[in-house]
C-alpha cells in the first residue's frame, strides 16, 4: 500500500531535506522493509508532526489515536486494508473484537472516533462490540451521535481471565483507552490477545523512552540518507522529581532547557536560521495536551505564576505531574485559513491511511495546538499528481507528504523499539 495522494497545507518551494528522502525512496522502502520484518508493529499510531521550513520532526507519538473521526471518509478503504492486515499479523484467527474506549461519554467528538473505528474494523470482516469500564453503566446503553450515527457501550463481564459482553465472546480485546489511571484489574492476566499491550499504556509509559529510541532511529536514518539527524530530530532532555506548586526539581528544568536552547542556537546559526529558538516543557506521559507550555529561557521556569503552576502540576483525570520532557520547540509554518496548522498523521499497522490538520485560531507558531479551541481539517486527496513522483516540480505538494509519512513512519518504527525495550525491563525487572 502506497504512501496516499494526499495535500498538504504547506505550498511554499519543497525544502531540501523533503527532496533528499524523495530521492532516496527505495533505499527508504527497502530499509523500512526490513525493519517491519525484524520489529513488532504498533496495531496502530498517530503522530504530529510540525514543519518549521528548515526542519521536519515529529513532537508526540500516540498508540491510542483518539481522532478516526477525523479522517477523510475517502481513507476508509485504505484503513480496512491495513486493518485486515493488523489483524491477520496479531491473530489470524480473530473474527470477533471487544473495544474497549476511554470513559469519556460525555464527549461526542471521541465518541464519533470509536463509532468509525468500529464501523472500520466492521469493514474488515469483523464483528466488534464495545465494552465501557464504567461502573455505573449496568445494561447496554445506546448514544446517540451528532452526525447521525449511534454507539451501544455494553458493561464488560470477567469469568475467569476472560472479557465479554452478553452474548459475545471475543477473540481480541482492542484498547483505545490509554490507561492513564493505571492497569485496572479487569485487564490484568487474560487469555485473550490485549492490543496494543498494557504496557503501552501511560501508566508505564514515557516520553523519554519513545524520544530515545527515536534518536537511535533518527541517526540511524541519517546515515542512510546522508542528513543531519538534527534536520528529524527535536532535542531534548527529562527531569524527576518535579513538583510546580511546591517549585521542586526547577533547577533541573531551567538547567536542561539552557542547554538546549543553547545547542539550538549553534544549529540555528549553522542553518542561517533567524527565529529565535525556544523549548517546550511537558508532562513525561499523559496526553490530551496538558501539562505543556512553552519557554524561551531557563529563567522563566522561576518566574511561573500560580496560575501556570496549577497548569503544569496535573494532567489528565487529575494525576500529579512528577517528570517531565523538556524538548526541543520546532516551529509550524504551515497555516489554514491563517490559523495555524500542524499535521496530524495516522497509521493502522505500518501502513500510512491518512491524517487531518490540527489547527488552532488562538495559538502561534511556537505554542503546542492540542488545546482547548482547536478544530480539524481532514487532509484531501490530491489529483495533480503522484505520490512521491520524483519526475514532478520540486513544489508537487504529493511529494511534501511523502516525507511527512517517511517520518511518522520512524517515530513509529521507534515506538515498536520503545514498547520491546519495555518488556526486556519488566522481565529483568521480575528475575531480580
Amino acid at each position: 500500500m502506497p504512501i496516499p495522494h494526499l495535500s498538504t497545507a504547506l505550498r511554499g518551494p519543497i525544502l531540501d531535506l523533503e527532496n533528499r528522502i524523495l530521492k532516496a525512496t527505495p533505499t527508504i522502502e527497502h530499509w523500512l522493509r526490513g525493519k517491519w520484518r525484524d520489529h513488532n508493529v504498533p496495531f496502530y499510531c498517530s503522530v504530529d508532526l510540525r514543519n518549521s521550513g528548515f526542519k521536519l520532526a515529529p513532537v508526540d507519538t500516540n498508540l491510542f489515536p483518539g481522532g478516526f473521526n477525523n479522517l477523510n471518509p475517502e481513507f476508509t478503504p485504505l484503513c480496512v486494508q491495513a486493518m485486515m492486515t493488523a489483524v491477520e499479523k496479531i491473530c489470524p484467527d480473530v473474527h470477533s473484537v471487544l473495544l474497549i474506549p476511554e470513559n469519556h461519554t460525555r464527549n461526542f467528538f471521541y465518541l464519533q472516533n470509536i463509532a468509525s473505528l468500529q464501523n472500520i474494523m466492521q469493514h474488515a470482516g469483523m464483528h466488534v462490540r464495545i465494552g465501557t469500564l464504567l461502573p455505573h453503566i449496568t445494561t447496554a446503553t445506546k448514544i446517540d451521535l451528532p452526525d447521525g450515527n449511534t454507539l451501544t457501550l455494553e458493561p464488560i463481564i470477567r469469568k475467569n481471565n476472560r472479557l465479554s459482553v452478553n452474548n459475545f465472546d471475543p477473540c481480541a480485546i482492542l484498547l483505545n483507552n490509554d490507561l492513564s489511571t493505571g492497569i485496572p484489574s479487569i485487564l490484568q492476566n487474560l487469555d485473550q490477545v490485549v492490543i496494543p499491550p498494557t504496557h503501552a499504556g501511560w501508566a508505564t509509559r514515557r516520553k523519554s523512552k519513545h524520544f530515545l529510541a527515536y534518536d537511535n532511529v533518527a541517526q540511524e536514518f541519517a546515515n542512510l540518507i546522508d542528513i543531519d539527524p538534527w534536520l528529524i530530530n527535536p532535542l531534548f532532555s527529562s527531569c524527576g522529581k518535579i513538583n510546580f506548586h511546591e517549585k521542586q526539581g526547577e533547577d533541573c528544568v531551567a538547567s536542561a532547557t539552557n542547554e538546549i536552547l543553547s545547542n539550538l542556537q549553534e544549529k540555528y546559526t549553522q542553518y542561517g536560521v533567524k527565529e529565535k529558538p525556544f523549548v517546550i516543557i511537558k508532562a513525561d506521559s499523559g496526553t490530551y495536551g496538558m501539562g505543556i507550555m512553552t519557554v524561551k529561557d531557563g529563567a522563566d521556569i522561576y518566574a511561573l505564576n500560580r496560575k501556570q503552576r496549577n497548569k503544569m502540576a496535573v494532567v489528565k483525570e487529575g494525576l500529579p505531574v512528577s517528570n517531565v520532557l523538556v524538548q526541543e520547540g520546532v516551529y509550524t509554518f504551515e497555516s489554514i485559513n491563517q490559523a495555524v496548522a500542524e499535521p496530524v498523521i495516522y497509521m493502522i499497522d505500518h501502513y500510512v491511511v491518512g491524517g487531518f490538520y490540527r489547527v488552532h485560531t488562538g495559538r502561534g507558531v511556537d505554542e503546542n495546538l492540542n488545546a482547548p479551541g482547536m478544530h480539524f481539517v481532514p487532509l484531501a486527496f490530491e489529483t495533480t499528481c503522484q505520490s512521491p513522483n520524483r519526475t514532478a516540480q520540486p513544489d508537487c505538494i504529493p511529494n511534501r507528504f511523502y516525507a511527512y509519512g517517511v517520518v511518522a513512519r520512524l517515530a513509529l518504527l521507534a515506538a515498536a523499539l520503545e514498547l520491546e525495550q519495555a518488556v526486556v525491563a519488566a522481565k529483568e525487572t521480575i528475575s531480580a
